[in-house]
């Protein structure tokens, strides 16, 4: 992992994490990174310093590493349950779970995506909904 400093047209800066050097080329190249701020998609990255870790701090990586790839394996547990036992609708999740809490189907199960703005229009309907990160499956 490469942690970069990044700034923006609008001279926006940020920090991002990308698995090496390459990622972030290839990312960019795509436009597949933006501004938190201002949503441009001209990002480039700055002059950063390298990360050098004394031995404590090395344990303490290492084990926050660990403690990162169990959280992951039973992230990708929880996706392919839902996966395999639920029903992917998609962005009309919103929609589709409206029909199963106002029509009582009590027995469909369903997952999908709703925009921020969605999620707590359901949340202030009385509807409860969370949200899984949805990590991939053969990263683990």
């Amino acid at each position: 992992m490469i942690k970069y400093n990044l700034k923006c047209k609008n001279s926006h800066e940020f920090e991002s994490w990308f698995s090496n050097s390459k990622e972030f080329e290839k990312l960019s190249s795509k436009k597949m990174i933006e501004c938190m701020h201002c949503k441009s998609k001209e990002v480039k990255k700055s002059i950063m310093s390298p990360l050098v870790l004394n031995k404590d701090e090395k344990i303490k990586k290492d084990k926050s590493l660990k403690d990162f790839k169990k959280v992951q394996k039973e992230l990708i547990k929880i996706r392919k349950f839902v996966e395999k036992n639920f029903e992917n609708v998609g962005k009309d999740f919103a929609r589709e779970i409206r029909n199963v809490y106002y029509d009582n189907r009590k027995n469909k199960n369903i997952y999908g995506n709703a925009t921020p703005e969605e999620t707590e229009e359901l949340k202030e309907e009385g509807i409860e909904v969370t949200s899984i990160p949805w990590v991939k499956k053969g990263d683990n």
